[in-house]
């Protein structure tokens, strides 16, 4: 029989799915040309990324099977509690119990494209999600960390089901008569925590891309509200917008 030849089994490569890849590897590590070797040492190699993934995120797992007893368990975190600019988001997320979805972590450790990918897969694959959201005008009423716990609990309040423990990156919520339990880091040690990190990040960089067309000056879809040298340059040549923290921004106007 005709070898095949190693433009085609390249091509296979490419298109073989990662849970089929081992197929691959037996298929053709008897297979003495070197570049057919080389293949198979990709293919190899990306196996046990797959592999070293599969533990990682099983790993993430912790909290969510020590609380394995309660039906629902939500994960809860915030993004925009320093930008100068936006509201604060937060999202609280209830993932099944076998949750197969991969790559989830700090949204901070991801890239944007990652975090796009993963906020689809997450919103699709969600028991539920919940997202909260305070305005500036409110961040400057009642400050940033009363603000950032209104959020937390609308968020939780959107939820159905509603949740029976709620997983929290660091911080204990007043005013919420669930289990709580503060994780410090959670969003990089609990898979509930690490996506509604992402869910979070995804909105709050959304309304901030959409901000920067109204108001164009300020560089909002680079910077996202922070506090960057351009930023703080446009708001001290054209004052602040009505998205501006004005508790934020005193030392600027």
């Amino acid at each position: 029989m005709e070898e095949k030849k190693i433009g085609v089994i390249k091509a296979e490569l490419e298109a073989v799915s990662i849970t089929a890849i081992q197929s691959f590897i037996d298929t053709y590590t008897s297979d003495e040309r070197g570049g057919v070797q080389k293949l198979v040492e990709t293919a190899r190699k990306r196996q046990e990324k797959y592999l070293a993934e599969l533990e990682r995120t099983e790993n993430l797992k912790k909290y969510e099977k020590e609380y394995a007893q309660y039906t629902y368990i939500a994960g809860i975190d915030e993004v925009g509690r320093g930008p100068l600019a936006g509201p604060v988001v937060t999202c609280a997320v209830i993932l099944p119990k076998d949750c197969d979805i991969l790559y989830i972590n700090d949204s901070k450790k991801l890239s944007a494209a990652k975090r796009e990918e993963l906020y689809d897969e997450i919103m699709e694959k969600a028991v539920a999600v919940g997202i909260g959201m305070v305005g500036p005008e409110r961040i400057d009423e009642i400050n940033i960390l009363q603000a950032t716990y209104e959020a937390m609990r609308q968020a939780i309040s959107k939820l159905d089901p509603q949740p029976d423990v709620l997983l929290n990156d660091a911080v204990t919520i007043p005013g919420v008569n669930i289990k709580q339990v503060p994780i410090i880091k959670g969003d990089a040690k609990s898979i509930s925590i690490g996506a509604a990190s992402i869910i979070a990040k995804v909105t709050r960089d959304r309304m901030m891309e959409e901000y920067d067309y109204i108001f164009p000056e300020y560089g909002f879809a680079s910077n996202k509200g922070y506090g960057s040298a351009e930023h703080i340059a446009a708001i001290k040549q054209y004052g602040p917008t009505p998205i501006h923290r004005r508790s934020f921004i005193g030392n600027f106007i």
